[in-house]
């Protein structure tokens, strides 16, 4: 018999069943996700051989629609009164957390390769004298765009953080304004960082192991920035309609702990790279 249900203000609702855990209804969104991030995987390999552009194109609009109807019935799960319990909410940080360890371990493994070869250039192939940079290689200034762009994180960190205390508070125009500004931030960044690979003094294809360390590292924390602004963009909706509250807001919460990640990642990346990295400075 299912428990019965609390009602007392402010307390969380009784779980639907006579356990606190949460029973996944049969869904169609991770067989469809799947087909949809095959397709993609397989229009990259069709552009990248043939010069064949739309199935790259179906797999990505087809994972994009997967992506958001299955978000919409999450969020429609996290406002269902008894769904996400007091234990269902610990065993969601338990995930985000491992998920979050799961991609520091991605760019343990860049940073392995970029150092690997900074420390021991005598490694890079069809070079007489070993250096790093390479020679030959002209690098960005650490102090021009790369500068901006990590100051542009490092104040997005403290507007979401602001948000974060707004939530907390229940002072819901502090969490719009933070959530907004941080949005913004990431979308600058974004276009910084795109303007700043059109600068590239090194090649991106053929450019060697300097190029495809660095744009590796970079790119790859670059698409971690679009994905957490889309996150936080996403809050940001949510929190115009009221969906966080100061007891129940781990959407929220879990976008800010990528956020934090993705920034901690970028300040690694500017002084490994970018800084430890640099040799004779490009001028543009």
């Amino acid at each position: 018999m299912a428990s019965t249900v609390n009602t007392a203000p402010g307390s969380e609702p009784a779980p639907l069943h006579k356990h606190p855990y949460h029973l996944v209804d049969p869904s169609p969104w991770p067989m469809l996700a799947s087909f949809g991030a095959g397709t993609m995987l397989l229009g990259i390999i069709m552009f990248a051989h043939y010069n064949v552009h739309w199935v790259l194109g179906v797999g990505l609009l087809a994972t994009i629609i997967v992506a958001a109807l299955w978000w919409r019935d999450v969020i429609r799960e996290s406002r269902t009164p008894g769904m996400h319990t007091p234990i269902v909410q610990i065993g969601m940080r338990y995930g985000m957390t491992l998920f979050i360890a799961s991609e520091v371990m991605f760019f343990v493994a860049f940073f392995w390769a970029y150092f690997h070869f900074a420390l021991y250039p005598g490694h890079v192939l069809g070079t007489a004298t070993p250096s790093w940079p390479p020679a030959g290689i002209k690098t960005f200034d650490p102090f021009n765009l790369p500068l901006f762009n990590t100051l542009l994180l490092l104040l997005s960190g403290c507007t979401v953080t602001w948000a974060h205390w707004g939530v907390l508070h229940n002072d819901r125009k502090a969490t719009i304004q933070g959530l907004a500004i941080t949005v913004a931030l990431g979308l600058l960044f974004s276009c910084v960082q795109a303007y700043e690979y059109s600068l590239a003094p090194f090649a991106f294809n053929g450019g060697g192991i300097y190029s495809s360390t660095f744009f590796l590292a970079t790119g790859f924390h670059g698409f971690h920035v679009i994905v957490g602004t889309i996150f936080l963009a996403v809050c940001l909706v949510r929190a115009i309609k009221g969906h966080f509250t100061p007891e129940r807001h781990f959407g929220f919460e879990a976008a800010a702990w990528y956020w934090h990640f993705v920034d901690v990642v970028w300040l690694f990346l500017f002084v490994s790279i970018y800084i430890f990295g640099a040799g004779e400075i490009a001028h543009h």
